[in-house]
């Protein structure tokens, strides 16, 4: 035996030497922490300029690390800005964009597959809203309210990918429908008189609450934030350890959270590496950082930290580590719905400096209730002052109205997105730029997100699987879908020719193109063809037919039809009928409707309410009508619920109770 190997064996048996532990064996791979908050805007931080709450830790870890001030979700709702992140493509590739549900889709595309084949051990806690049937459980070594990385399931040296999402934050805090109950803000060091309300909403009692409320969640955020950090410390891992701090979309005021503008789609993005690590990432502390990074961009990202290359099917590009690309010149964002009833695509692209946004149903009003979101007080308020008559401010009344089918901003210049310049012409030769990239990119993508969404549960083995099968043509639905948003009179010809295809989806899209033509008024004879699609075999094109009818001089035929697919909960129905309030004509006309609605709402009170059933639908329709006033929304029993939550608050669960 050499002298070397004895004198280790003299040290083990006199218990002077111990094997190296897991939180002491030296690791060749960096660990990866995430902790992400929800609902939240750069704004609302310390360090990104809000001076009214304090975030020591945040803003500390901002100076030693990048802080990312042009960071986004690509899109504005929880899951399909999840379903982005967690495969490095856009969700609308996968069909995965709408919010809320789950489709079939491929099973290897999900970035903690890479991770574990590259020896990482990866824990989720707790979040998995991902849009996919695929079982999130086995993604990852551990996902659930007590995964962790201190887990004895990791080998001794393993290295780690831990995420960890408090839902503290997330818009139920102030979902709440009234202010009652709610804590003292200044106890917490929040003057509500003179926090900043951005001009984007109304600066109403309710906003300044609503604000007030989250501001105090992103600055408790901060203890919990310490509380991670310090782990990783007493664990004697900090130094081997990148951490990724970022909020999962924008933030919750009215016009925010669920919008394509940067309101809801813009992200708080702070990333640590340690300075043991930082000359092999090419990287420096208290660095800001201009460049355009996206959700879609983290897996390649996180891939590129740990020496790995971006598998082929990603659309993302590495903004740190070995296999860092160049900056993207262009990010792209998309929307697809508001909750479940209003099925209302846009596309968005941003250089940094101009902001497009391509809306495709453009008759919709961006203000349709998301019966979740109009719990909030300050949308009450807001919807209450529009609905009074009182509002003159054009700023605010822009939500309410039928939408622009192009939206160009100035983001530096005014990044609450309120001066449209796509009908300036010195802008003339950008907007044909961004249009040209938004249509490339739909294309390039194979964007899903066109397919309405009740039509993509019925594709045999998920519409994604079912495109490819078939043999789809998807530039043929694109045409009509671009063709719909901008339509003319010189187009019925084509509409009509839509509405002929033997294709559900191309059918739907020709007939909110009469839609846009009908409620413009731009033609009022109605054609024949759009009549017999109330007709069509698929609900979404008959119901959107029957819309199309009631703006082109058959009112009663198409409204009767509205309100009987209506009252079996159908949600297209719903959002049509809710579209028809927001038009004077319309409106006046579904007035004779409203004891019709009145004994709706009386049969659904004789039932168990849903929160966002039947009931509260048809109470916002009578509220739109004036039959009801918005107070009259949510039922009492909802608003001693909203006291009891204003009382309670939410919780943020701290490293101790996972170790």
């Amino acid at each position: 035996m050499q002298l070397i190997e004895k004198l280790f064996l003299l040290l083990f048996l006199t218990g002077l030497w111990q094997p190296a532990t897991s939180q002491t064996l030296p690791q060749s791979k960096p660990n990866i922490v995430c902790l992400v908050l929800e609902d939240t805007s750069p704004y609302q931080f310390g360090c990104y300029g809000n001076k009214s709450i304090q975030t020591p830790t945040i803003d500390s870890l901002a100076k030693k690390g990048i802080r990312y001030t042009n960071a986004s979700a690509n899109a504005p709702h929880c899951s399909p800005a999840r379903s982005t992140l967690i495969t490095g493509v856009y969700a609308t590739t996968y069909g995965m964009d709408i919010h809320r549900e789950e489709f079939i889709t491929p099973q290897n595309i999900f970035y903690p597959t890479f991770l574990r084949e590259a020896g990482y051990f990866c824990t989720n806690n707790a979040k998995t809203d991902y849009n996919s049937t695929a079982d999130p459980q086995k993604m990852w070594d551990e996902s659930g309210k007590l995964a962790t990385y201190n887990s004895k399931k990791r080998k001794p040296g393993q290295p780690f990918f831990a995420v960890f999402n408090t839902e503290a934050t997330h818009m139920g805090l102030i979902r709440t429908i009234t202010t009652e109950g709610r804590p003292d803000f200044k106890a917490s060091g929040i003057d509500v008189d003179k926090i900043f309300i951005p001009p984007h909403v109304p600066d109403f009692p309710e906003t300044r609450s609503d604000e007030a409320y989250k501001l105090k969640a992103a600055q408790e955020s901060d203890a919990w934030v310490k509380g991670h950090l310090d782990n990783l410390k007493a664990k004697g891992l900090a130094d081997n350890t990148i951490v990724f701090f970022f909020s999962d979309h924008g933030g919750c005021l009215p016009r925010g959270k669920g919008f394509p503008f940067e309101s809801g789609l813009r992200i708080a993005l702070v990333v640590y590496i340690p300075p043991a690590l930082q000359q092999k990432m090419n990287t420096k502390e208290n660095t800001v950082e201009t460049k355009n990074v996206g959700f879609v961009d983290f897996a390649p990202t996180f891939l590129s930290l740990i020496g790995e290359k971006t598998p082929a099917y990603m659309q993302g590009k590495a903004f740190l580590g070995k296999y860092e690309t160049a900056p993207r010149e262009l990010q792209y964002g998309f929307r697809s719905n508001q909750e479940n009833y209003h099925y209302d695509p846009c596309r968005t692209v941003t250089d940094g400096k101009l902001k497009y946004i391509r809306n495709y149903i453009t008759y919709k009003p961006f203000a349709l209730r998301n019966l979740y979101q109009s719990g909030m007080p300050a949308n009450m308020a807001w919807d209450r002052y529009v609905l009074s008559g009182k509002c003159t401010n054009e700023d605010w009344l822009m939500e309410y109205k039928a939408k622009e089918s192009e939206l160009l901003f100035d983001i530096e210049k005014d990044p609450w997105e309120l001066n449209n310049l796509a009908k300036n012409p010195a802008y003339k030769e950008k907007l044909t730029f961004f249009r040209t990239a938004v249509s490339n990119q739909i294309r390039s993508t194979k964007d899903l997100g066109f397919f309405p969404r009740e039509v993509r549960s019925t594709k045999k083995n998920g519409l994604y699987q079912w495109v490819r099968d078939t043999n789809f043509p998807l530039d043929e639905l694109y045409n009509a879908v671009e063709l719909a948003s901008v339509a003319g009179k010189a187009d019925v010809p084509q509409l009509l020719k839509y509405l002929k295809s033997p294709h559900a989806e191309i059918r739907y899209w020709g007939v909110v193109g009469f839609c846009r033509l009908g409620s413009q008024k731009k033609i009022t004879k109605l054609p024949v063809a759009v009549k017999q699609a109330m007709n069509d075999k698929v609900p979404e094109v008959a119901i959107m037919a029957s819309e199309a009818v009631c703006y082109l001089g058959e009112f009663d035929l198409g409204v009767k039809k509205l309100i009987s697919l209506f009252k079996d909960n159908s949600d297209p129905a719903y959002s049509s009928l809710e579209t028809l309030t927001w038009y004077p004509v319309e409106k006046k006309k579904l007035q004779n409707y409203t004891a019709t609605f009145q004994s709706i709402v009386a049969e659904q009170d004789k039932k168990e309410q849903d929160r966002m059933g039947l009931g509260v639908k048809v109470r916002s329709i009578l509220v739109n009508l004036g039959a009801l006033t918005i107070d009259e929304l949510y039922t009492q029993a909802d608003i001693q619920e909203g006291i009891k939550k204003n009382k309670a608050g939410r919780k943020f669960y701290y490293p101790k109770e996972i170790q």
